[in-house]
């Protein structure tokens, strides 16, 4: 019994039942359009014309439903009164098989308004008026020649289940709506499906730009750090090759603010310029900036691993950047090997550092810590791409990364 009486406690009820019943009177502005062919056939039966003029509001319903706002419209009214989680309609022209989802849902909006509407005034009318006449011992009620009659204090019984009814409609009403709005104002098969791939979507876009983040800020924070550790100790021995590593700096911290401005403007979905693209031509001047901190590099290019393009050619070179950035960070000092070989079928990458209990360059260098995502966000690059990715030890005392890539250069 508590139970049942639940949902007329609820404000959703009756929030639910005024949105019902408001499709009554949004409808009316149609009708006189309707109306108005009917008049001119005046020969019909009066019969044939009323239903003529019904079924032309009923079709001029629809039409309004066809209208891109007014599924929009629908979407947000439901949600705030029916408390219906809806998501927002997506962008264009629905598909074919869906159109006529709207148009339903008006059709059943205004002919619920309308019945629960006429229904509620008539069993509240009566539930005001029936108490009325029991001073004088019989009360009675005219709707549309219908006499309802109470004796005595039943009247006082009538009136309370004609308010009960009344209640009981708002919450039919309502619960019919709000069964209804997930099927015809929520996505479809078709829209359920789009959305999926549009949040897939955005969160492989998310997650290039955290590898996008990792590989240049990652990089350029470390190799900064060194370089400017480098520069406070041989800046009173040596001050051209303290000022080159600080040139060296600014070059490196002006690339990096242009992709965090880049990530940045995607993820407050703003307009954002070109995004700036390091590819393997740009590799000279990564290897620049890694001798101004102070590493050697041994670097062995061969084949045309300058006609490598596109995307494949920038994981490449993050890739690159990635393992020496570790081979700086981690590495125990000593020359780092780098090689690129561009064959006919595939690019060849490959780091090899020394490894032991120190860089060998100062604090600077041990001030980052690892953070356990470098390694897996290339092997999940390299996977993406279809290539192989191996990286260990290489013997007693060296750290190998190689990486191989498919490729197929232009004649």
């Amino acid at each position: 019994m508590i139970r049942g009486l639940r949902p007329l406690l609820r404000g959703s009820t009756y929030s639910g039942a005024l949105f019902a019943y408001c499709g009554a009177p949004a409808s009316l502005p149609l009708l006189p359009f309707a109306v108005a062919p009917t008049l001119l056939w005046r020969s019909a039966p009066e019969g044939v014309r009323a239903v003529l003029a019904l079924l032309l509001w009923a079709a001029l319903i629809g039409v309004v439903g066809l209208a891109r706002g007014t599924r929009r419209l629908l979407v947000v009214c439901a949600r705030r009164l029916l408390r219906v989680p809806l998501p927002d309609p997506m962008a264009g022209r629905p598909p074919a098989a869906d159109r006529w989802r709207t148009p339903l849902w008006l059709l059943l909006h205004v002919g619920l308004g309308w019945t629960g509407g006429l229904a509620s005034c008539v069993l509240l009318l009566a539930g005001l008026t029936l108490p009325q006449g029991w001073a004088d011992g019989e009360a009675q009620l005219t709707v549309f020649g219908w006499h309802a009659r109470a004796q005595g204090g039943w009247s006082w019984v009538a009136a309370g289940g004609c308010l009960l009814l009344a209640l009981a409609g708002c919450v039919a009403v309502s619960g019919a709506l709000r069964r209804l709005a997930p099927r015809l104002l929520g996505p479809s098969a078709a829209e359920r499906l789009a959305l999926a791939a549009e949040r897939e979507q955005l969160l492989a876009e998310r997650n290039r730009l955290a590898h996008e983040l990792h590989d240049s800020i990652g990089h350029t924070l470390t190799a900064t750090t060194i370089q400017a550790a480098v520069a406070g100790e041989v800046l009173a021995a040596d001050p051209a090759a303290a000022l080159a590593a600080l040139r060296s700096i600014e070059e490196s911290s002006r690339a990096a603010l242009e992709d965090l401005d880049y990530v940045l403007g995607v993820l407050r979905e703003e307009q954002s310029g070109t995004a700036p693209t390091r590819t393997l031509a740009d590799l000279p001047e990564l290897l620049d900036r890694l001798r101004h901190a102070g590493a050697v590099v041994e670097p062995q290019l061969s084949g045309e691993w300058a006609q490598v393009q596109g995307t494949l050619s920038r994981a490449a070179y993050r890739i690159l950047q990635e393992g020496l950035t570790n081979a700086l960070r981690h590495g125990a000092g000593g020359p780092i090997r780098l090689r690129v070989v561009a064959a006919a079928d595939g690019l060849e990458l490959s780091v090899v550092n020394r490894t032991g209990a120190g860089t060998g360059r100062g604090a600077a260098a041990r001030a980052f810590p690892t953070s356990g995502h470098g390694l897996p966000g290339l092997a999940e690059r390299v996977r993406l791409l279809h290539g192989e990715f191996a990286a260990g030890p290489d013997g007693p005392r060296h750290w190998r990364l190689a990486v191989r890539l498919p490729v197929r250069l232009p004649a």
